[in-house]
């Protein structure tokens, strides 16, 4: 029965969660805004061009992987608007940010759930790596120049450390705030869902999702949040369901697996649109490597489990 309290209940869980969450986003991104004046970047594309030319891509790529990685998918972007790079370039990019984006902020926040973030961040990384090597050497075309929808708006200067300190502030709060925009509703409707026991059976019809990647019934509502609107606000009905559904260390792990791989799919894809590739390869990709992860982490953990109770049960 929704009542009064129900609205007052999923409206302080997400200001409960929007603050928990907006004490990791606000420092990382204020420190990385603001070494984004610094020669800090400058010194990453140094040390990372050699890789850049294993995976097929110029030495500049390394603006638009760091950019992404330590700031966020738009100022990669962004980024990527001011260059001459081919097809192949731009496809190659673009699969390795929708892996890994944004990795500070997210690993900070995935380690809110309960799991270790330099296993989340290793997968993602490696899988970012691995998909663009495996790219370079499979794909022999996409030598035509990159046909861009759009220009980059030029970028702001800003006079002096005063200016450049407020623009860091500004842009760490607005991320909060946008944060806050969709998880307060997201935790009323989650609210709503309980007070009129509609989540039981949303999650039942899940369950053919769950079990393909190996997870139980309960995490079905939390992995729907995190793909359609990404870590930063599927932690937050993780952690709530975490608290509230007491969900296994293996739950945790599988959810958080399949999240970091794919995870606000509308988004992320159709940003890349502007770049003037396929953005269905791009989905695709994401899709089924998050599911064949996933599953296969599911598979081993129960056989690692089963082994070790035949092991307890022979001993005892």
């Amino acid at each position: 029965m929704i009542t009064t309290n129900t609205w007052k209940t999923g409206f302080w869980d997400g200001m409960e969660t929007t603050w928990k969450l907006g004490k990791i986003i606000f420092p990382i991104t204020l420190i990385v805004t603001l070494l984004k004046y610094t020669p800090v970047i400058d010194w990453m594309v140094a040390l990372f061009t050699p890789i850049m030319a294993w995976l097929g891509l110029p030495g500049d790529a390394a603006i638009v992987l760091a950019l992404g990685n330590l700031l966020n998918i738009y100022a990669a972007i962004g980024a990527m608007l001011t260059m001459e790079l081919t097809v192949k370039e731009v496809f190659i990019l673009s699969v390795m940010l929708s892996f890994s984006h944004g990795l500070l902020v997210e690993t900070a926040i995935i380690r809110q759930i309960g799991v270790k973030g330099w296993v989340m961040a290793a997968i993602r990384m490696g899988l970012a790596l691995l998909s663009a090597w495996m790219i370079h050497l499979v794909w022999q075309g996409g030598q035509e120049k990159a046909q861009y929808a759009m220009v980059a708006p030029p970028e702001k200067i800003l006079d002096g450390w005063g200016e450049i300190l407020i623009h860091g502030i500004q842009t760490s709060i607005l991320g909060i705030l946008q944060m806050a925009v969709i998880i307060i509703p997201l935790m009323i409707a989650i609210q709503l869902l309980k007070d009129i026991k509609a989540l039981p059976y949303l999650a039942k019809g899940l369950m053919p999702f769950t079990r393909l990647i190996g997870a139980t019934e309960k995490t079905g509502v939390t992995l729907m949040a995190g793909i359609v609107f990404g870590i930063a606000f599927g932690a937050g009905v993780i952690i709530q369901a975490a608290k509230e559904d007491n969900l296994s260390k293996k739950d945790l792990y599988l959810v958080s697996i399949f999240l970091v791989i794919c995870h606000a799919v509308i988004e992320d894809t159709l940003i890349f649109v502007p770049l003037g590739i396929n953005v269905l390869p791009l989905l695709l990709i994401r899709v089924i490597l998050a599911i064949l992860v996933t599953a296969v982490t599911a598979k081993v953990w129960t056989m690692l489990e089963e082994r070790s109770q035949t092991t307890k049960s022979q001993s005892i």
